[in-house]
């Protein structure tokens, strides 16, 4: 729900963003790279074009101007070949991504990983107008996205190679904030081992190279953005924006629990994760974080 403009061709790594391993550089961009993003967001936002005008514009305007979209394709966070969960789904954007990436898998920017893709998709989501949307725009697409109105803290979650958690995880306390992320562990590890009886599809036969490669490459991973409390101004002003944006999608704010970067960390590595801290505020007054957490 926070929104930043595009990010710059490489990340700076703050002091608060060290306790993790360092991200590696994203390749550059160039007008042949923008080119392919803008054809990739075409894509994705074109299912929605059917349902309403409020789904294709916000479609539009989320996956243009959210940098965590295109971020993730450049650095090659998700295997090429993944059974995905998408907690706070909303309508389903990065499975319209997944999409639309193999879509444009014959013309992709040689510098950037292996094209993604879904062979399964869940999508959990809150508000059931919202997953309705994503229902609706999305039920041709060859690997059939399923999507559940249901609570985070509740819902089961099948067994995966990677979750994702893009600005939701604060919605609840701390006691269910670490509920949630044990039972996201344990799904990945159920998907790990599931992938390893099978032969030839043991974890990471079906990654790619590049900067996303890293521990697992692609399979049992967390996908996790959150606000760094740390930073005080920042903190505060994404909680303004996310209020702000939340009501302007005709929901009620519900009240907030943050944790300092170094707080999300060592949850996350006390519960079996190796963590990647990847800074996503260059240029705005928020301090958001995204957190790639890899199984041990």
């Amino acid at each position: 729900m926070k929104r930043d403009p595009l990010p710059h061709t490489q990340a700076h790594v703050p002091p608060h963003a060290q306790p993790g391993v360092q991200p590696a550089p994203l390749p550059p961009r160039d007008a042949g790279t923008d080119a392919a993003w803008r054809r990739i967001h075409d894509a994705a936002c074109a299912p929605y074009r059917g349902t309403s005008r409020w789904a294709y514009h916000w479609a539009r305007g989320k996956l243009g101007r959210d940098p965590a979209f295109r971020m993730l394709l450049e650095r090659g966070d998700f295997a090429p070949v993944a059974r995905i969960v998408d907690i706070g789904c909303g309508q389903g954007l990065v499975a319209a991504l997944m999409h639309a990436c193999q879509q444009q898998a014959p013309a992709w920017p040689a510098a950037w990983p292996a094209a993604p893709s879904a062979r399964a998709y869940t999508g959990i989501e809150l508000m059931q107008r919202d997953a309705d949307r994503g229902r609706d725009a999305l039920a041709g697409l060859p690997f059939a996205p399923q999507f559940i109105c249901g609570d985070m803290r509740t819902t089961p979650l099948p067994a995966c190679d990677i979750v994702v958690i893009l600005d939701v995880l604060h919605y609840v306390d701390h006691a269910a904030q670490h509920g949630v992320l044990e039972r996201v562990r344990d799904a990945l590890v159920a998907g790990r081992d599931d992938a390893a009886t099978r032969p030839g599809r043991g974890p990471g036969t079906e990654a790619g190279a590049g900067p996303g490669a890293g521990a697992g490459a692609g399979r049992g991973r967390l996908l996790l953005r959150v606000g760094d409390a740390a930073a005080a101004r920042g903190f505060a002003a994404s909680q303004w924006v996310d209020r702000i944006v939340t009501a302007v999608r005709g929901h009620t704010a519900p009240p907030t629990w943050g944790r300092t970067l170094g707080e999300w960390t060592a949850l996350l590595e006390a519960l079996g994760f190796v963590v990647q801290p990847v800074p996503m505020s260059q240029g705005t007054p928020f301090a958001n974080v995204l957190l790639r957490a890899d199984l041990r």
